[in-house]
């Protein structure tokens, strides 16, 4: 249930790489506790940075990125403590897992996160058993991830993710190179978790998923701009918009 907390706020917010334009063009917008956002617009607009700054792995190069009612600097989240506490609150499931998975088997990556923690070995795997279980990956556990399909990855970048209890799920197209079977599934989680009281913020291009996945919509123009910030129904129905920033 969406309350008054707002969870990240960006005023005037702008990134650019060294020699590059803007990736991201003066965004004002707010995401409240418990909302579930998808952030949509066509391939290099700005998505997948702008999730980056959310987790906390870029900072913007103008403009004010707030979290937690605190504005964040990039020099705050190089301290240990302001860091791992930050990234305990947020979790984020890249788009590749193949860039989150690098332990020798899955019992392994999912207690990496514990460990940095100081969990006691007890607690550790009864909290992998308990999300394996959720997740229906416990016969996985002794497996290498790189001898998992792309759907068994995804499910272990999550179960990973969700062992931190983060109250921010951040995911980049979730859905992506998924099969039918688990695209449900993960569809499925995902609304229990949001209906637990988690926050989502998803970016997709399956405009077939994005009314399951969430109830409001920011789009992007290819000029990395927003240009709609709506409820997720409407948004959907505005197909000349949606035509011309290049989403369908």
């Amino acid at each position: 249930m969406i309350n008054d907390e707002i969870i990240f706020e960006v005023e005037n917010l702008e990134f650019s790489y060294p020699d590059s334009g803007n990736i991201l063009d003066k965004l004002n917008f707010a995401v409240h506790s418990g909302e579930a956002l998808s952030i949509l617009g066509a391939n290099g607009c700005g998505k997948s940075t702008l999730l980056k700054i959310f987790s906390g792995l870029l900072s913007p190069t103008a403009g004010n990125f707030k979290a937690f009612g605190k504005s964040i600097s990039s020099q705050m989240l190089q301290e240990d403590d302001f860091a791992m506490n930050y990234h305990q609150q947020i979790g984020f499931i890249f788009q590749d897992s193949d860039v989150q998975l690098f332990c020798n088997n899955v019992t392994e990556e999912l207690a990496f996160g514990l460990l940095q923690l100081d969990y006691s070995i007890t607690e550790i795997k009864q909290r992998i058993a308990e999300i394996a279980k959720l997740v229906n990956i416990e016969h996985l556990l002794d497996k290498s991830p790189y001898k998992l399909s792309g759907g068994e990855k995804k499910k272990v970048a999550i179960a990973a993710v969700l062992l931190l209890n983060p109250r921010v799920l951040i995911l980049d197209e979730p859905t992506n190179a998924l099969d039918p079977k688990t695209q449900r599934w993960l569809v499925g989680l995902l609304q229990q978790l949001h209906q637990a009281g988690k926050t989502l913020i998803i970016t997709t291009h399956n405009l077939n998923l994005v009314s399951e996945l969430s109830t409001r919509g920011i789009l992007f123009n290819e000029q990395h701009q927003i240009v709609a910030d709506a409820p997720i129904k409407q948004l959907l129905q505005q197909q000349d918009l949606l035509r011309e920033v290049n989403l369908i």
